[in-house]
């Protein structure tokens, strides 16, 4: 195997091994060597395979690391994200690049369940993988609930 550069979520650390997951692909990568990975640190490396069974991965390099944080606001969608979510049947999802950086995610959900929906998504490791491959360090969920409708913001 090559070595192998990308963006990667720590999803597991301890003193003697880390997993991180390729923010682009969702491979898995343990870790057998690691500089203090902390759990929910997003990384830009390099890694290459551990010989000589290659079955475990070591950092090579560390262009950058952040750790995205994830927070429910009290602020409301915005008015574009309303805009958008009148065209959305329940269950979809609206993908739209920030003008500036990021990207906006917008979810049409059932009213009943919409505070859970927030509660579903702060608390999903996928959200923060998602944040790790926009390069976010900041993902905002908003929600309304009487319209049902959940954005998710990731920025910078």
């Amino acid at each position: 195997m090559d070595e192998k550069s990308g963006t990667f979520l720590v999803t597991h650390a301890d003193g003697e091994a880390a997993v991180a997951v390729d923010t682009a692909d969702g491979q898995v990568h343990t870790l057998s060597e690691h500089p203090d990975l902390e759990v929910g640190e997003a990384i830009e490396a390099t890694l290459e395979p551990d010989p000589p069974l290659d079955a475990t991965w070591m950092v090579i390099e560390v262009d950058r690391r952040w750790e995205p944080s994830v927070e429910a606001s009290d602020e409301p969608p915005t008015a574009r994200s309303m805009e958008v979510a009148a065209g959305l049947e329940v269950g979809d999802l609206d993908r739209t690049e920030r003008e500036d950086y990021g990207e906006v995610h917008v979810i049409s959900v059932p009213s009943e369940t919409a505070a859970q929906a927030v509660s579903d998504v702060v608390t999903d490791e996928a959200t923060l993988v998602r944040a790790a491959r926009y390069g976010a360090r900041r993902v905002e969920v908003r929600v309304d609930e009487d319209e049902g409708v959940l954005s998710v913001r990731y920025l910078p």
